[in-house]
């Protein structure tokens, strides 16, 4: 048995998958915001209280919205910032008595959906988060590209393609710089782009829904975003050339998207033909969760079950976690 975890900004999410994949048991709890021995307490919960509804110990992994630094073995580029600088792998592993895999939410998206989601039998995918932040992953023959500096695929934070003067110099990114793809392509940014044109409110369910009925701004809105994920996305094309590009995230159930965002690339796309596929996520909301639990390819043997301690979860002192020394190679990314 396998549990993935999915350790979102708002939620926590959990599933356990039998060995064919198929799905037993699903559980989501609040994220602690900002407080990461609490993050550490619902992880740990959320696998306890799974492992004693179905007597069995499982592999963990673990997608998040950063990476685990191959430099320092620490979180690194996360916009839940609360995790930056600690070892959650590591810390993770001591509280629950078995080795974790963490690896970048998008890398865990890509797997899911490069394994029997949207992407399945092809070679190449590149798979896309559009949601609170904006992340990619890439799968080439079956296997999660990470790189040495575990940031493959990180799209989002490169500056948005063929800027037009209103774009310059870009709203702020968390990150330090300005103009990053996604200021303009996560659902924050769609939302901040519509406010400033209209002078309303709205997110982008909100948006969509105006828009189809009639709204002028909304419309506008949503044109202007699909502008701009058909310029971000062509160079991804013109750098990977994939033959499918998988959109996950809330802004995925955008339906238009899969039929003018390719009609709109191809004035970017340095080729006379676009072979590309952009297609929505199989497993939908699902995917990332359900990456996470397949990061362990095969389960092994975790050891005699013993009932992990939310109580005693709780960040590891400098000197026991291993802090400030440099960790081995691992698997994951972002």
């Amino acid at each position: 048995m396998r549990i993935g975890i999915d350790l979102g900004g708002t939620k926590i999410e959990a599933v356990a998958l039998a060995a064919d994949g198929g799905e037993i048991l699903r559980r989501r709890v609040p994220t602690p915001t900002g407080d990461y021995a609490g993050t550490l307490r619902a992880v740990i919960g959320l696998v306890a209280a799974i492992e004693d509804r179905l007597g069995a110990r499982a592999s963990v992994g673990i997608g998040i919205p950063g990476a685990i630094s191959p430099a320092t073995g620490l979180v690194k580029n996360a916009n839940s910032t609360w995790l930056i600088g600690h070892p959650l792998d590591r810390d993770l592993a001591r509280l629950l008595g078995r080795p974790v895999r963490v690896a970048n939410d998008a890398d865990c998206f890509a797997v899911s959906e490069a394994s029997d989601g949207a992407g399945a039998g092809a070679r190449s995918v590149f798979g896309v988060i559009l949601g609170t932040g904006v992340g990619g992953g890439i799968v080439i023959g079956g296997r999660l590209v990470t790189g040495p500096n575990a940031i493959a695929g990180e799209w989002g934070h490169n500056p948005l393609p063929w800027p037009g003067d209103d774009e310059r110099p870009g709203p702020p990114c968390y990150c330090g710089r300005r103009g990053c793809i996604e200021t303009f392509l996560s659902g924050p940014g769609l939302a901040a782009d519509f406010a400033a044109a209209s002078g309303r409110s709205l997110g982008p369910a909100g948006i969509a829904a105006a828009a189809e009925a009639g709204d002028a701004h909304a419309e506008a809105a949503l044109a202007r975003y699909e502008q701009r994920l058909a310029r971000a996305l062509a160079t991804v094309i013109n750098l990977l050339d994939p033959e499918v590009i998988v959109l996950g995230g809330g802004m995925s159930n955008l339906a238009r998207l899969y039929a003018s965002v390719p009609r709109l690339w191809r004035r970017f796309v340095f080729s006379d033909h676009v072979a590309t596929r952009l297609l929505p996520a199989r497993h939908g909301d699902s995917s990332g969760v359900r990456g996470a639990a397949w990061l362990w390819p095969a389960t092994p043997d975790p050891g005699p079950r013993s009932r992990p301690s939310a109580a005693t979860a709780r960040p590891a002192s400098p000197a026991a976690s291993g802090k400030g020394r440099r960790a081995p190679p691992r698997r994951r990314r972002r």
